[in-house]
């Protein structure tokens, strides 16, 4: 029997004109986006704590008037239990943290620790916003992606350096902690920019053998396990984005 712990139900991208489906007394629900690496954030720390939960995809293009009155934002993630909603990434997966310390807690009972690991997280933004700017770089303007590559390969070290000084298997020690998760979704997204750019843009990450090695580990956890994409559907969905055609439902069956 498989180890990964997975939604109960997931609903397909629900859009404007959409009916919200029934909330299930003391059941969690997600509001997410298949593709979404903000809401992954959520759905990992879900995963890891094993808590039940039903999974309710948003179309971010089209979203349902009903989902406004959970999250006036109109954002996912968004978490609902019991007549109770919380949304942003970083905030329900502190929330989850505290209320389902089982198996273990993934942040820090070190005041200190976790003040550091928070700001790694914020400090992992170099990478992320980079990202982003490289997927709708121009391939044949370097000016337009010669930065943001930098910026990531700046952005890693960091890390990298952390990992080295820390001496251990994970951020958060033998076992994926907060770090680990709140930075994974880009993580994951990173082999899309070879494949998006024609192998023009590319991260080595031989230069970067603590990561090397921690991605090797994520891998392998189940909380990753029950989220991961392929690099290839990252590009489709990301591809299909940017030409404003999103294909929300690629993954579902």
């Amino acid at each position: 029997m498989s180890d990964v712990f997975v939604p109960i139900s997931e609903t397909k991208h629900l859009t404007s004109g959409s009916t919200c489906p029934d909330v299930t007394p003391s059941l969690m629900r997600l509001y997410s986006m298949k593709f979404c690496p903000y809401a992954q954030r959520t759905r990992l720390v879900l995963a890891a704590k094993r808590i039940r939960n039903e999974v309710v995809n948003i179309n971010l293009v089209t979203k349902p008037d009903w989902f406004f009155y959970r999250n006036p934002l109109g954002k996912v993630p968004c978490l609902e239990f019991d007549g109770k909603v919380i949304f942003e990434s970083l905030i329900t997966a502190d929330y989850l943290d505290e209320v389902y310390p089982s198996p273990y807690l993934l942040n820090s009972t070190d005041p200190f620790r976790k003040a550091q690991d928070r700001i790694l997280i914020e400090m992992f933004n170099m990478v992320h916003s980079n990202l982003y700017k490289l997927y709708r770089a121009k391939l044949d303007v370097e000016d337009s992606w010669k930065g943001p590559i930098g910026g990531i390969q700046k952005g890693l070290t960091i890390f990298e350096e952390e990992l080295t000084k820390r001496e251990i298997k994970f951020f958060g020690g033998e076992n994926p902690g907060m770090v680990d998760y709140m930075i994974w979704p880009w993580m994951e997204r990173l082999p899309t920019l070879p494949i998006l750019s024609h192998e023009k843009f590319k991260v080595e990450m031989e230069n970067f053998p603590n990561l090397a090695k921690w991605i090797s580990d994520m891998k392998e956890d189940s909380a990753v396990k029950e989220s991961h994409i392929s690099p290839e559907n990252h590009a489709r969905f990301i591809t299909g984005f940017l030409s404003g055609n999103p294909e929300y439902d690629m993954e579902m069956n």
